[in-house]
């Protein structure tokens, strides 16, 4: 990942009281709703968010989540994450740099968000591999980016998300487009969510 100060000075954005406005925007808030409901299981048993920034959309994955594992390079990022999420004890944080901090274990649920853009082209394809390496059988990995230009972007979010589709074993159940942003879920059931559920 292109490191903090190169180009983007995180511990500032991190210190202001709203954060690329994840607080106070609506086109923000209406992004975490479509994220939760393109989510293709109802429940997860253990989760995985990497660059929880200030945890509003933690907040909301824990509540579909027996254990979630929310990561971020930026000490602060991890502290105001913390403190938004301290009642909810099914909630870790903790501070990692990925590709190299990814955390050991399985997730039924990884999500990728707003932060792919920031990685060269090698460092991102090795966290993918560790994503699709992580992934339970029957698993989901989410992928949202910002698709305008803006100075600090280092690759495409088409590349960002291209990346993670040409995993095999991937399975590509929604793709959400909008002139801002790129919603994508893959899963490595292929079977369409209809077809999951008896008719009642």
């Amino acid at each position: 990942m292109t490191p903090p100060d190169a180009t983007t000075d995180f511990h500032a954005i991190f210190e202001q009281d709203d954060p690329w406005g994840l607080a106070s925007l609506w086109y923000e808030a209406r992004k975490r709703d479509l994220l939760m409901a393109a989510l293709p299981e109802p429940r997860y048993a253990r989760a995985l968010e990497a660059g929880c920034a200030t945890g509003l959309l933690t907040e909301r994955l824990a509540a579909r989540c027996d254990a979630l594992l929310a990561i971020d390079m930026m000490p602060r990022a991890i502290e105001r994450t913390r403190a938004r999420v301290a009642g909810l004890p099914q909630v870790e944080t903790r501070v990692a740099a990925l590709p190299g901090g990814w955390p050991a274990g399985r997730f039924d649920l990884i999500v990728l968000s707003e932060l792919g853009y920031y990685f060269d082209r090698e460092p991102w394809l090795q966290t993918v591999a560790h994503a699709a390496q992580a992934l339970t059988p029957a698993g989901t990995i989410v992928a949202c980016h910002w698709l305008r230009p803006f100075a600090e972007r280092v690759q495409s979010t088409r590349h960002v998300h291209a990346a993670i589709a040409r995993r095999p074993g991937l399975h590509r159940h929604v793709r959400h487009i909008e002139p801002d942003f790129l919603l994508d879920v893959w899963s490595r059931n292929p079977e369409p969510l209809r077809s999951r559920e008896p008719m009642r």
